[in-house]
């Protein structure tokens, strides 16, 4: 699956746009401020219905304007993907042997005052959720750098994310379990504030943590088996001096281990630490990741390069990831990862995503004499460099 062909009006910078991609490597250069990365935004859009960037909507609007819209053509290779459908349990795709293609639209618009609108080949979404996992995409940013050094709630979302786009049954275990939480959460603080507490009251939010809490937990750790090989694998391709000396690492921190009590027995045990905190402290949504290079923790004491190294072994581990269970690539987003990187690493990542074992591949840069001397040597390799100058694409 790639995208053909982007349509933007009014989308942040870009009042009017109507631009063709190639298949495979597509570079867009130009100065900071410029629109690069609210293109590459352009498309995370249409994937998950949201911004990647801004989480208030109305705010994408270009200035003086009083709506936005985007609108994306996908070519699809039939005999792979013929019908996109949604299955009780992950994203699957119809197979038919004809080996033609086909093309769908998607499309995000917002009218300020009304709610924003998702359609599928013209027809409209009831939910945002139904369309998760339709179109898979990947993107690197330097806010992902936050995933290495920040919160465990960053962390817990990137594996969320993941796993979401390819099981469904996830995604509505992870809404039901955060409904459940936040009405624990409220009665704990009703209890502290009235001084008393009712076991049997809060026992019924306890069975809802615990319905869609284990699938969670279970899912985690069945994604973590697969993922940890692949994400070492990456590392060492970007960085091939790496196999000898540095070997990264990647822990899950959970409450529910090997000999652990179960969730139910934990969350009943801590019912009075919970009354006095008014929060839950048991749960899915308390568990980390623990990244670490040899023996020590990226967080601390990996260097920018070795930060930089390990957040693309994990993205691309996640492209891998993706296209394993919803059987397409996912399209890849790449905006300025090329900072404190070395030009041999810049160059291996480029001839990397480039090659056949990914798809439609988006590359921002601020130098375009960096990529254009990167595909000098690898002619063979189809690509398209568009300059970007104040929301305009000049191929």
């Amino acid at each position: 699956m790639y995208i053909e062909r982007l349509q933007l009006a009014n989308f942040k910078n870009y009042e009017d746009l109507d631009v063709e991609f190639s298949n495979n490597v597509n570079c867009l250069v130009g100065n900071n401020g410029v629109g690069k990365t609210n293109l590459l935004d352009a498309l995370y859009y249409l994937s998950f219905c949201k911004s990647y960037f801004n989480p208030v909507d109305s705010q994408n609007i270009r200035l003086g304007s009083d709506f936005f819209a985007i609108h994306g053509h996908y070519c699809i290779d039939v005999d792979n993907t013929q019908e996109l459908s949604q299955s009780d349990n992950k994203s699957t795709q119809s197979v038919n042997q004809s080996g033609e293609q086909s093309v769908i639209q998607v499309s995000c618009t917002l009218q300020k005052g009304q709610s924003k609108k998702l359609k599928f080949n013209k027809k409209l979404c009831n939910t945002f959720a139904e369309h998760i996992g339709r179109i898979p995409l990947v993107i690197v940013t330097p806010s992902d750098q936050s995933l290495i050094v920040g919160g465990s709630e960053i962390r817990r979302k990137f594996i969320d994310g993941i796993i979401s786009q390819v099981d469904k049954s996830y995604l509505r275990h992870l809404l039901d379990y955060q409904k459940a939480l936040e009405q624990r959460n409220r009665l704990l603080k009703q209890f502290y504030e009235n001084r008393y507490f009712e076991e049997e009251t809060i026992a019924v939010w306890d069975e809802q943590l615990v319905r869609h809490g284990e699938p969670i937990v279970n899912a985690r750790r069945a994604f973590l088996e697969e993922f940890r090989p692949l994400f070492v694998e990456y590392y060492q391709l970007i960085h091939p001096d790496a196999q000898n000396t540095e070997q990264p690492t990647i822990v899950y921190e959970t409450q529910f281990g090997e000999g652990e009590p179960s969730m139910a027995t934990q969350l009943k045990e801590s019912y009075r630490r919970d009354a006095q905190l008014q929060y839950t402290t048991i749960g899915p949504h308390k568990e980390d990741l623990q990244f670490g290079i040899g023996d020590f923790a990226a967080k601390r004491f990996g260097s920018q390069g070795q930060q930089k190294t390990f957040l693309l072994a994990l993205k691309l581990a996640q492209f891998e990831y993706i296209q394993a269970h919803v059987g397409s690539k996912p399209i890849l987003l790449l905006d300025d990862v090329f900072d404190k990187l070395d030009m041999q690493r810049v160059s291996q990542l480029v001839l990397l995503v480039g090659s056949d074992r990914f798809g439609q591949v988006f590359i921002t840069d601020t130098q375009p004499g960096r990529v254009e001397s990167i595909f000098e040597k690898a002619p063979e390799m189809p690509h398209r460099i568009f300059r970007v100058e104040s929301g305009k694409l000049i191929d």
